[in-house]
């Protein structure tokens, strides 16, 4: 990916995060320029509520196979070690090391996922919840965990405009 299309990518998702009022639309806007930067086959949001202890799925890319409803329970293991406590990036590349930490991997699967790439969103110090990639096997390489950087700001803007439509 040049920079000449990561400008223009994140130029097409500042004017859609601008311009669309949906409820969804910040989602949408940052679901495209995700896919345009490291590529997601699939594409969630969850949200974290850490003095319930719970997560929640805000957004899909796949409603069918991975709703948003609900809430879940959030685990202690290197998983929330990487992501809530150290706020890094979490990556698998391969569907047994998504096995050892996500129950669901055989819908991951399914659905033709091998790979995961959590991104924390943290503002004012605060785990607002995750940008959740997902490709298949070894899609994530050093380049690719390099590149998501660039999403950090722009997901911090779309939680703050998804809360604004809310």
């Amino acid at each position: 990916m040049t920079q000449e299309d990561i400008a223009t990518a994140l130029a097409e998702f500042d004017a859609d995060i601008a311009n669309d009022t949906s409820t969804d639309g910040p989602w949408q806007a940052l679901q495209v320029l995700s896919q345009k930067i490291i590529g997601a086959k699939l594409f969630t949001i969850m949200t974290v509520d850490m003095k319930n202890e719970l997560a929640r799925r805000e957004y899909t890319s796949d409603a069918k196979s991975y709703p948003v409803s609900g809430t879940k329970p959030i685990h202690y293991d290197r998983w929330f070690d990487t992501v809530h406590k150290e706020r890094q990036s979490f990556v698998a590349n391969t569907i047994a090391d998504i096995a050892t930490v996500f129950s669901d991997h055989e819908t991951i699967w399914a659905l033709g996922c091998g790979s995961v790439i959590n991104i924390p969103v943290v503002i004012a110090g605060e785990l607002l919840g995750t940008v959740n990639c997902l490709d298949v096997e070894h899609h994530y390489t050093p380049e690719r965990v390099e590149l998501s950087k660039l999403l950090a700001l722009p997901a911090k803007l779309a939680f703050l405009a998804a809360s604004k439509s809310a």
